[in-house]
């Protein structure tokens, strides 16, 4: 059941990606030769009628593609210049380029609203649910209702903002500054505490969020907007400690990964795998926008080089700078791979 149902997210959120490019490149005249979910061998293929597309099904659900003609250069030259990707307008391959992402932004915005209307949303404060007795915070001023605005004097506007703060503390003296209930703010100086639970060791302030949630129209209706905005600040910041060192590569996950989510997930009931498909949706359209090569963000990127210069890249540089990307992002998979069977064998 785990496994059909990993397949099922990864399968949902891949297709959904891919769909976008195939419309818009089928929108814009272009010739493609398969739309493929799935890598690896065929399992099924088929033909719509009037439609020279194949489309099929391949065995490892851990991705999925759309096969478009001249998407990198002029190679095959039985397909007709005004059916090749690279001789459209710009606007035709920029909006096919970054279709893929606006799909999966697309998509997790419905899926949010789906799962707000089924739990209802929270109130996306900061604002303090619950604190421990054991821990040094219980003996500050800070009490159940205040709200924390600043973490070490940064801004802090949502939940998910402070928990990756707090995931990536390593046991050292934090700032918190800590707005009562009353309306003075207040400047508190606490550090948490290493637990370690299920052999994994954390640091934690021994503090619970409010957890309050509403079923107000206006708040289904910005909820996913504002998930997704937090979700996207959540991801950057993380991209950013990874860059810096204070995250470790050992923290990223792959499709073993993603499969031990799915696991846990499954057994919470279907919101949540809802909400985990609208997750890796957001996911997948951060990583994919970045301008990295073999990534749409990184073609998107030579296509605006293109518009202010007012001259095309030549295709067989862009190509090889694409290439290049594509074996170091697979060198990097293999690596992400690595760590996954290591937790999982532990």
């Amino acid at each position: 059941m785990t496994f059909l149902i990993f397949c099922l997210v990864l399968g949902i959120t891949i297709f959904i990606h891919e769909l976008g490019h195939f419309l818009f490149a089928k929108k814009a005249g272009v010739h493609i030769y398969e739309f493929s979910l799935g890598m690896g061998p065929k399992i099924h293929t088929w033909k719509r009628k009037n439609d020279v597309t194949e489309y099929s099904l391949r065995l490892f659900p851990i991705g999925g593609f759309v096969s478009i003609a001249g998407e990198d250069e002029y190679t095959d030259t039985k397909i007709p210049k005004d059916k090749q990707l690279l001789f459209k307008p710009w606007k035709d391959r920029f909006l096919t380029i970054i279709a893929g992402v606006m799909f999966n932004f697309l998509l997790a915005l419905v899926l949010l609203f789906i799962v707000g209307i089924i739990n209802g949303v929270p109130k996306y404060d900061t604002k303090i649910g619950n604190i421990e007795t054991n821990y040094p915070i219980y003996e500050t001023n800070i009490k159940i209702g205040d709200t924390i605005v600043k973490y070490n004097n940064k801004k802090i506007y949502s939940s998910d903002k402070l928990a990756i703060l707090l995931a990536v503390n390593k046991g050292e003296e934090i700032n918190l500054t800590v707005k009562h209930k009353d309306g003075i703010l207040e400047d508190i100086k606490v550090t948490p505490i290493k637990v370690t639970e299920e052999d994994i060791t954390s640091y934690k302030l021994g503090i619970t969020l409010n957890n309050e949630r509403t079923r107000n129209i206006v708040d289904l209706i910005t909820y996913p907007f504002k998930k997704i905005a937090s979700l996207i600040d959540q991801m950057v910041t993380i991209l950013k400690y990874l860059i810096t060192g204070k995250l470790s590569i050992n923290n990223l996950s792959g499709p073993i990964g993603i499969y031990q989510v799915v696991d846990g997930t499954r057994k919470a009931g279907i919101v949540n795998i809802i909400y985990l498909i609208a997750y890796l949706c957001i996911n997948v359209g951060v990583i994919n926008i970045l301008p990295i090569p073999a990534f749409d963000g990184g073609r998107a990127l030579f296509l605006l080089i293109e518009k202010i210069t007012r001259k095309k890249v030549n295709s067989k540089v862009e190509n090889t700078i694409h290439t290049i990307g594509f074996y170091l992002l697979i060198v990097l998979m293999i690596i992400i791979t690595y760590h996954d069977i290591i937790r999982l064998i532990k």
